[in-house]
This record gives C-alpha cells, sequence and structure tokens, in this order.
C-alpha cells in the first residue's frame, strides 16, 4: 500500500523527509545566528567610557573586562578576589611546560557510561565459605567541569526504563597540579550470585544462589591526596582532561581516606539449608563501618604519542577502622587496610577526547566473629567536549 502510494507523488517520502529536516536545521541555524547577532550589537552599541568608579560594570556588560588593568576602579573584593585566585594559581596549578601544558579550555561536558561489579567471599563461621558477586551494572551519565572543579551524575540504564531507583553515584572532584580531592555518594541495589560451602563432622553441603536479591550496598566517601612531582606530573591529564601531558612522568602520592560503608542482608532470602547449617546469631549481618585512613602510592603517566596518554596508579591505604553497633554484634573497632588500583588512558582529537578508565577498590574486613573480604571493580568509558 505504501508503494502504490507514493507511485502518483512527484516526490518519494524518503525524499519529503529530508527536505523537512533541512528546513528545520536551517531555521535553527538562523534562529541561532540571529541570537549571536543580538548579542553582538548589544556589546558593540556606543556606552560611557568615564573612568568613574561604576566604569567596571559597565565595561563588563560590554564583554570589555580586564582585571588586570591599573585604570579602572574595581570594587575591594573584586580585586581581592582576582589577586587571590592568581596567587592560589601560580601556587598550587603551575606547571613545567616541557611536561605539562594547558588545553587552553576552561569547560568540559562529558557524556559516561559506567560499568561495575562488587564481590564479597567471607566467612560467617568456622569451617563455611560464601562469595557472592553482583550482576554487571551499567550506569549511565554526565559530567561538567569548569577549570579545577567537577561535578558528575549517572544512573542505572534499567532505572531509565523501569524508573526504580536501584543504582545512582554522585562524584565531586577537585584537581589542581599540587593535590586532588575527590568525593562520592553511591548505592546499588541489584541481584547477585551466591556460592556457599559449609562442612561439619558428617557431611558437607555446597551449593549456590543464582538472582540473589537480599544485598543492598550504600557508601560515601572523601579522598585528599597530594603529588610530590607536581611540576612534572598531571592526573588531570588522564582522569580529568584538563592538561596535556607532554613527556613521561611519575609521582609519589600521600593523602587520606576516609568512607562510610553500609551492606544489608536479608537473611530471609537464603536457602533453608544455609540457614539450618549457620546458627541465627552469626547469619551474615549488616555491615556498617567507618574508614579513616593513610594513602600512600605512587602514579606514572606514559605518553604514547602526540594524543594517547597511560595512566597507571597503585595506593594502599590503611588506618583505623570503626564498627558501629548493629543487633548482631557489639561495638568494635579494628585496623583497616585496603587497596585502590586504578588505570585510564586517554586520547585528544583538538577540543575533542575520549577517556577509558579502570578501578579496583578491594576492602578486607575482619573482626572477632567476621571475616570478608570485598571489592568493587569498574570499568567507564566516556566521550567529551572542551570549550
Amino acid at each position: 500500500m505504501v508503494t502504490l502510494s507514493a507511485w502518483g507523488n512527484d516526490v518519494l517520502p524518503d525524499t519529503v523527509a529530508t527536505a523537512d529536516t533541512t528546513v528545520r536545521l536551517n531555521r535553527f541555524q538562523q534562529f541561532k545566528e540571529q541570537i549571536m547577532q543580538r548579542i553582538q550589537d548589544k556589546m558593540n552599541e556606543p556606552w560611557d567610557t568615564i573612568r568613574d568608579g561604576t566604569y567596571w560594570w559597565r565595561a563588563m556588560k560590554h564583554g570589555k573586562v580586564d582585571l588586570t588593568g591599573k585604570t579602572i576602579h574595581y570594587p575591594r573584593f573584586l580585586r581581592f578576589a582576582w589577586k587571590t585566585y592568581k596567587w592560589g594559581d601560580k601556587a598550587f596549578n603551575s606547571y613545567d611546560s616541557a611536561f605539562v601544558v594547558g588545553t587552553g579550555k576552561n569547560w568540559k561536558l562529558m557524556l559516561k557510561s559506567m560499568n561495575w561489579v562488587d564481590t564479597y567471599s567471607g566467612e560467617p563461621v568456622p569451617n563455611s565459605h560464601i562469595f557472592m558477586h553482583s550482576n554487571l551494572t551499567s550506569n549511565i551519565g554526565v559530567q561538567l567541569s569548569f577549570m579545577a572543579v567537577s561535578v558528575g551524575f549517572t544512573m542505572g540504564v534499567t532505572d531509565l526504563i523501569h524508573g526504580k531507583g536501584k543504582s545512582k553515584k554522585l562524584d565531586f572532584s577537585f584537581t589542581c597540579a599540587r593535590f586532588a580531592a575527590d568525593a562520592y555518594y553511591m548505592e546499588n541495589v541489584g541481584t547477585t550470585t551466591m556460592y556457599y560451602r559449609h562442612k561439619t563432622d558428617e557431611q558437607k553441603y555446597k551449593g549456590s544462589i543464582h538472582g540473589f536479591s537480599g544485598l543492598k550496598r550504600m557508601s560515601y566517601g572523601l579522598d585528599v591526596y597530594y603529588f610530590f612531582n607536581n611540576r612534572r606530573y598531571a592526573q588531570a591529564a588522564a582522569y580529568c582532561y584538563s592538561k596535556y601531558q607532554r613527556r613521561s612522568a611519575g609521582s609519589w602520592i600521600a593523602g587520606i581516606n576516609l568512607q562510610h560503608r553500609d551492606m544489608k542482608f536479608n537473611v530471609d532470602e537464603f536457602p533453608q539449608v544455609v540457614r539450618q547449617q549457620i546458627p541465627d546469631g552469626v547469619l551474615m549481618p549488616r555491615f556498617l563501618y567507618n574508614d579513616y585512613c593513610l594513602m600512600v602510592g605512587y602514579g606514572y603517566n606514559w605518553v604514547l604519542s602526540k594524543s594517547w596518554l597511560l595512566n597507571v596508579t597503585l595506593a594502599p591505604y590503611a588506618g583505623y577502622r570503626h564498627v558501629i553497633a548493629t543487633q548482631h554484634q557489639d561495638r568494635a573497632s579494628s585496623f583497616s587496610i585496603n587497596m585502590r588500583a586504578r588505570m585510564g588512558a586517554a586520547y585528544n582529537h583538538k577540543k575533542y577526547f575520549v577517556g577509558l578508565m579502570g578501578y579496583a577498590d578491594i576492602h578486607r574486613y575482619r573482626t572477632s566473629d567476621y571475616y570478608f573480604v570485598g571489592s568493587i571493580l569498574d570499568f567507564t568509558a566516556l566521550v567529551g567536549i572542551r570549550f
């Protein structure tokens, strides 16, 4: 029917659709040009150039601001803020130009795809072992950066389809030459796969649960770390895309790590055979604790070509772990020792860039009653533009 209807037309349907699209694009381009022309006309129209106390405001409205001008009477606070920024930029964000140079752009917009798996392996009671891993969680989102500050938000792909908030992550970062700070909030309520075994004097039990949905994870934290070789090494080149690393270099890294972690298990969803073999009082409680750690590591940037950069960073961290009281165990504190590894590849082409990042964070948890090792394995791909 479509073919017969189109047979008598002078213009084929595909041609008409293409023409309509071209018309809409032309209208959008005309509208954009009109707006830009109005802005340009507004800035170029005659204005009072007398250098009095309000000249700076009139100059700002016409795009003629020059904070270095000595004949412009800026307000004291504005002048102070400008001088403070210049001092901070020189003191904390200066590089050896033979190794690191700026991109010439202050803004960056990125589209991100994050994919991660978290695992847990432990011994709830003697002669038993449980291993769990989540299904692959895929998040998509955006990240916006201005100079050293970056804010991003991602949420699960299935959440967008079904409207259920099962996975989300919010992160904030500040990165300059001398130091960097990262803050994040993450929660994940997804299905996992559990493998378990238990040995008694009489027999052994072994089995698995696929699609176990009784685990909820939430965590937030803050990392602040200092780069010792900050004149020649730019971590921002590999993970923030605000610098270009021109020659290979590395740096020792030291800082602090603060984390809050909360993992809740719904034991009612365990198989009966598991619940029979593990006493009710110790059946996989809620793990809720805070970590206060010192971090020491090393990062290295390999410049593979004019466009390609590869980074590897290893940073173990250890300190004080405060276990918060739950219904299953008394208040306790213990020694915290963990490991973090990071790898990033960046490709730059003029104002565009592509990034690939791998991340592993491994936590060891031990008290007088429980022992387990948890980890988060993350892979992120992104594309972005500088402007």
